[in-house]
């Protein structure tokens, strides 16, 4: 465990792979992150949890609603994202606390980026709506 007042530098100097999980996806399962964090180890690459994307996404230009996007090729980003020691010993800076941003930085910075589809518990709350479904989706029996 790290926290954001450890200087980045020294993270990058201790040789350790970073995970970052956003508190906004309480119940991601351990056994999620410890797989992102084997398969980073086993790649070299960052790895960053996902979920599919399942609501329509539409094309907007010019003020006009345009054509739907296929989805097919659209992730939601979760939690968590795993950079490897080498990765994090090449960042000057530590990656934004927003996860989608850090790994667009991370590939904007010419880092290969690989992704694991979390499992449904896995997703980000954003509302009370979200609170109610991972509530249903981790009650277990009856």
């Amino acid at each position: 465990m790290v926290d954001a007042t450890v200087e980045w530098s020294g993270l990058a100097d201790a040789g350790r792979h970073v995970v970052l999980h956003d508190s906004l996806c309480p119940m991601t399962p351990p056994s999620f992150i410890a797989a992102c964090l084997d398969r980073a180890r086993t790649s070299g690459h960052a790895v960053v949890g996902v979920r599919p994307v399942t609501d329509t996404v539409k094309v907007v230009a010019h003020g006009l609603v345009g054509d739907t996007v296929d989805r097919e090729g659209l992730v939601a980003i979760t939690s968590p994202l795993v950079i490897p020691a080498d990765v994090v010993a090449a960042l000057a800076q530590r990656p934004s606390s927003d996860l989608a941003s850090a790994v667009a930085d991370l590939a904007a910075a010419g880092h290969t980026v690989e992704t694991l589809v979390a499992p449904a518990e896995g997703r980000r709350v954003t509302s009370p709506e979200d609170v109610r479904v991972l509530d249903a989706l981790t009650a277990g029996p009856g």
